[in-house]
């Protein structure tokens, strides 16, 4: 697999944004850096990208954590992050030579199968600037609003046939994605909803249930026992 951008030729460009610190996990350690069965969430991340893809590789970590980033990943190119997610891809952008297809991929989706990578790059090299993975909702949507009381009361319930939960990685052309971040004052939880925002149309692919993100304890501990299954599964093979 390619990895460093500089002189790579790469076609494509996988930038992980991981310069958060995961205080929702629990974790004593930035979420990227956490062990996952023998291997760190970003070593899993990174070696889980298809070598099929000839991507590059610009992991994005705190700037106290690159030292140990590029040891953990010889050959990637390692940079450090902003304050704001939106800083961090920033960054990763700077660093990713001159790939014409950029994806952005959350290293808290290790486990991101082959297939949904090839779906998202298919799809932007047959035109379409901005491409995102989701998933159909399957749970039951309800609108809320405060009450007088300040108890959250339903206001309607949500029509879920049109809606997708997103995942990553989310797929854009070079132009696409250097308009969506611009405006460097532009904040967003994914870089498609930056697209949105300038006016960039956002095509759906469809994603994986094996890329849901790990936000939570309970996530890590599903995530967990997946890679310790399918490792059980290989070794019963082999």
């Amino acid at each position: 697999m390619t990895t460093t951008p500089e002189d790579s030729g790469a076609e494509v460009c996988v930038i992980i944004p991981a310069a958060g610190s995961g205080t929702r996990l629990g974790e004593p350690v930035p979420k990227a850096f956490v062990d996952l069965d023998g291997a760190t969430i970003i070593e899993r991340c990174v070696d889980n990208i298809p070598e099929s893809l000839g991507a590059s590789i610009v992991v994005v970590v705190p700037a106290d954590l690159v030292e140990h980033a590029r040891e953990l990943l010889p050959g990637v190119a390692v940079v450090p992050g902003g304050a704001h997610r939106s800083d961090s891809v920033r960054a990763g952008i700077a660093a990713a030579g001159d790939a014409r297809i950029l994806l952005v991929h959350d290293a808290a989706r290790p486990l991101t199968p082959a297939h949904v990578f090839t779906r998202v790059v298919d799809a932007v090299a047959a035109g379409h600037p901005a491409v995102v993975p989701g998933v159909p909702v399957v749970d039951t949507l309800k609108q809320v609003a405060p009450d007088a009381s300040g108890h959250e009361l339903v206001t309607r319930t949500v029509d879920r046939e049109e809606l997708r939960a997103v995942q990553t990685p989310q797929g854009f052309t070079r132009e696409a994605l250097l308009r969506a971040h611009a405006d460097d004052s532009g904040l967003a939880t994914d870089d498609a909803g930056l697209a949105e925002r300038c006016g960039i149309p956002v095509h759906i692919v469809p994603g994986d249930p094996l890329a849901m993100k790990i936000t939570t304890p309970w996530d890590l501990r599903i995530i967990r026992d997946v890679v310790r299954e399918t490792a059980a599964d290989a070794e019963a093979r082999s």
